[in-house]
């Protein structure tokens, strides 16, 4: 089973470790000196989910954007955001203030974008833990009555990183499909209707049994 991820997207302050973070997942790779995203960067890893979606296990495909913490770039986001089916919201677990702004990015999200978006909190840099400034008890609560699921992470010695994609795939391919709809892929549906689909375009699309609804995508 394939599922693909058609867009993901990370959000959060100038200097929390969003770069780091998914060149850690995509690369294998830390840099001390990470220059800052100017716009967004996109990134693209494949992941092996086990029992994910009916127990079955999938190869999740992240494309990924990753967005500049720049003020003067904020107006940008809704770009990236509102087609998304998954947001990681970072945050400097060092800094209070970088807290906060993550906190309007969570709000934004919950205003604007996707209704059935996947959201994800996390606080970066553990490493510097003697540095802490906001409390993991305090982001876990915000995170349960906010419906996100929260990690803390290193990108600098990778804890958890590879879990936090890893929950993630979960979550996209746990996605409770209404009754009345079925799931099949994109390659089999246009095979169906006589057409093609896109070399490797495996994504899962529901559609309606009774024929009566339109097909979108499992993972909006």
């Amino acid at each position: 089973v394939r599922a693909r991820v058609r867009v993901q997207v990370l959000l959060g302050d100038l200097g929390a470790g969003k770069t780091s973070i998914v060149v850690r997942f995509a690369k294998g790779l830390y840099y001390e000196c990470q220059e800052s995203t100017i716009g967004a960067a996109f990134f693209s890893q494949a992941l092996p989910v086990s029992g994910a979606g009916g127990g079955e296990d999938a190869t999740v495909r992240f494309d990924i954007w990753d967005t500049a913490g720049q003020e003067r770039y904020h107006s940008l986001a809704p770009m990236y955001y509102r087609g998304a089916a998954a947001a990681v919201v970072v945050y400097d677990i060092t800094s209070t203030d970088s807290y906060i702004r993550a906190k309007r990015w969570v709000d934004e999200l919950q205003r604007q974008g996707n209704p059935h978006l996947v959201m994800a909190l996390v606080g970066n840099k553990v490493d510097l833990e003697k540095r802490r400034k906001v409390g993991t008890q305090e982001a876990l609560e915000y995170a349960e009555r906010n419906g996100l699921f929260f990690l803390e992470t290193s990108a600098k010695t990778a804890q958890n990183v590879g879990e936090l994609f890893y929950e993630l795939g979960k979550h996209l391919c746990g996605r409770t499909i209404q009754p009345g709809w079925s799931c099949t892929t994109t390659a089999s549906a246009a095979s169906e209707g006589g057409g093609s689909a896109a070399p490797g375009d495996r994504r899962c699309r529901c559609v309606s049994r009774t024929g009566g609804g339109r097909g979108r995508c499992c993972v909006d």
